[in-house]
């Protein structure tokens, strides 16, 4: 279990309206995940001991070890508000953030003007903050992207080029050894 105890220096929820669901915990607490995996990405201590399964043993690290994360949280299982995210970019900006990351994804009409996500990260450009914001998740194909203001760096996820071998022995006890890429999530 990772542990981001001197890692998280604020945090606050956005909830529109105020009306949570049953499921919906008033809290900033990650209940799926991916908070958590996009905050490790970003600054995620070195682990010496990061494996797949025991393959591809080494030491996993973020991109800025030494940063300090604040939590805006605007999604929730209803969604994510419009109004929600701008706020989040409004109170990050005035609490003096250096950047901003966006995992959040979704339909884009290129059309700045109605895009929350390129208004935000464009208000936070004219003052002086970076937006780091997530491609999408419909890739690989043409058009995919769903965040490519050309005021934010948008980043998508990858594949590697080293294979895996292994070897699955079957209940009949004949072993095939097995080759397989990993993929991240």
């Amino acid at each position: 279990m990772l542990c981001f105890c001197s890692k998280i220096i604020g945090a606050k929820i956005y909830k529109a309206g105020g009306f949570f669901s049953d499921d919906d915990p008033k809290s900033v607490r990650d209940i799926d995940g991916h908070g958590t995996h996009v905050a490790s990405t970003a600054a995620g201590n070195p682990v010496g001991t990061a494996s797949m399964l025991g393959l591809g043993q080494g030491t996993a690290r973020g991109g800025a070890t030494k940063a300090r994360i604040a939590v805006y949280k605007v999604c929730w299982f209803d969604g994510c508000s419009d109004a929600d995210i701008l706020a989040a970019f409004d109170d990050a900006i005035a609490d003096g953030v250096d950047i901003i990351t966006v995992s959040l994804g979704g339909f884009n009409d290129e059309n700045f003007f109605r895009d929350v996500i390129a208004i935000g990260a464009f208000h936070a450009m004219k003052n002086g903050v970076l937006t780091v914001i997530s491609a999408g998740n419909d890739g690989p194909r043409s058009s995919s992207l769903s965040n490519f203001s050309p005021w934010s760096i948008t980043v998508a996820a990858s594949t590697i080029d080293r294979k895996f071998v292994t070897k699955v022995e079957l209940g009949n006890k004949i072993t095939y050894e097995v080759n397989y890429l990993l993929y991240p999530i």
